[in-house]
């Protein structure tokens, strides 16, 4: 059974995992980094939360982290349940639900387990990215969903607005075609089990199919769970040439076609940001983005 998704009227998820609005008897998140979750009174008929809302942009380990929590069970509990949950997951996933753990909200009944949860995401995922325009668009771009799925939660980590989503889904697409890496600090992130907008060069040398600064391609698995707004950039880019973008100040994210020019939105980047001690900005795809968000 699918679980129910709120209308956007009632419940809205911003793409960094906050709450905007929210829903009577949901356990909820309030961030994406340290995964608390807030109990809303549902009225004194109620014994508990309704259900869980796992937002867009939150990675497995975030997702296992709520369902113990949102289940009172202990901690590491739903991660050891994967082997006895049967997931329908594709052949590239090799058991990785990374990526299919679909945001939404997910009933809590008394007989809910960690396995129907995490089935219910599965297959809601599934449900999701198996449709006929979701598969029709992965052919259009020679990628199968697997691989559509990954460049989408590379954009849901990336993209600092809606509108940019597009523009990083045609960067990741143009970098793969010319066989350039994508040199992205989210996959760098990922590989390092961390949330930041601050990345060395030390961490660009790390040995990991996750370091996209090393490795030319994709990375093995999803780095997190997109929502479908990401999906669909994924699978309809913004008409483009671009290689290469950096926030240079909230609301500002530049996006060219040439080194040239992004260094020299990098150096405008810099000179912003010099007193503030934050890491400056350098990655030839883009820079480390201290306006962004840290929940990555």
């Amino acid at each position: 059974m699918q679980p129910k998704i709120p209308p956007r009227s009632t419940i809205r998820l911003t793409r960094r995992g906050r709450i905007a609005l929210a829903v009577a008897g949901a356990v909820v998140a309030g961030t994406a980094v340290a995964v608390p979750l807030l109990t809303l009174d549902s009225g004194p008929e109620e014994t508990g939360p309704s259900a869980l809302v796992i937002p867009e942009g939150w990675r497995a380990s975030q997702v296992y982290d709520a369902i113990d929590r949102a289940l009172r069970l202990p901690p590491g509990s739903a991660r050891k349940s994967l082997g006895k949950a049967s997931l329908s997951l594709p052949g590239d996933a090799e058991g990785n639900p990374e990526g299919y753990l679909f945001p939404a909200a997910y009933p809590l009944r008394q007989e809910t387990t960690p396995e129907s949860l995490l089935r219910s995401m599965v297959d809601t995922a599934n449900h999701e990215f198996n449709a006929a325009p979701v598969a029709a668009g992965a052919q259009r771009d020679t990628v199968n969903v697997y691989q559509a799925v990954t460049i989408a939660s590379i954009v849901q980590a990336e993209a600092a607005t809606k509108t940019d989503m597009g523009k990083v889904a045609r960067v990741v697409l143009n970098r793969l075609e010319r066989g350039m890496p994508l040199q992205m600090d989210s996959t760098l992130n990922y590989a390092l089990h961390r949330n930041t907008v601050r990345t060395s060069q030390g961490d660009t040398r790390i040995e990991s199919p996750y370091n996209s600064y090393q490795r030319v391609g994709l990375p093995p698995t999803p780095i997190d769970n997109p929502g479908e707004e990401a999906m669909h950039a994924a699978l309809n880019p913004t008409p483009g040439n671009w290689l290469y973008f950096v926030t240079v100040k909230p609301g500002d994210t530049r996006f060219s076609a040439d080194y040239a020019t992004q260094m020299r939105n990098v150096a405008e980047f810099n000179a912003l940001h010099q007193d503030t001690g934050q890491s400056p900005g350098r990655s030839p795809a883009r820079s480390s983005i201290p306006a962004r968000s840290s929940a990555r």
